[in-house]
């Protein structure tokens, strides 16, 4: 199984707290998005089962990749890490997953995938992870394929 994860790109701040879930990508998020989105078009498979958190900025950035979707409360800011990969059906489903979503829901994601001590990664606005599952020599594994940012495109 792939998992490709995609962190909304920049957003407006929010006046107030209760504002969080309206805010919209700013002109350089925008950019960002269609950016990171011509990449993804490119690599990710047609079967590719594609989940986005409600939030106004991630429904605008996967927006971008112009493919079917579905919005998913479990991807919502204070997403865990066992609510992701229930939505992902990480490791059990075949193909490839995409979740849009924030951080540090996916940064903890990454942290718990790849064994990393500290429970976080630094996830970049508007980035993608890219992982892998696989088994060998009986020991279920987690891959890093690639780490993409929409500044290097």
């Amino acid at each position: 199984m792939d998992l490709v994860l995609w962190r909304h790109a920049e957003a407006n701040e929010a006046d107030l707290p209760s504002a969080d879930l309206s805010r919209e990508l700013t002109a350089r998020g925008l950019k960002q998005a269609i950016r990171m989105a011509a990449w993804l078009d490119r690599q990710l498979p047609e079967s590719t089962k594609i989940f986005s958190s409600p939030a106004v900025r991630t429904d605008q950035t996967v927006r971008t990749l112009g493919r079917k979707y579905k919005l998913r409360n479990e991807l919502l800011p204070d997403a865990t890490v066992g609510s992701l990969l229930e939505v992902a059906q990480w490791p059990e489903v075949e193909g490839t997953v995409l979740l849009v979503g924030h951080q540090p829901s996916l940064g903890n994601l990454i942290a718990h995938l790849l064994g990393i001590e500290s429970q976080q990664c630094a996830v970049k606005k508007g980035a993608v992870w890219w992982l892998r599952t696989r088994e060998r020599a009986g020991v279920q594994e987690t891959v890093l394929l690639t780490v993409q940012t929409p500044e290097y495109l």
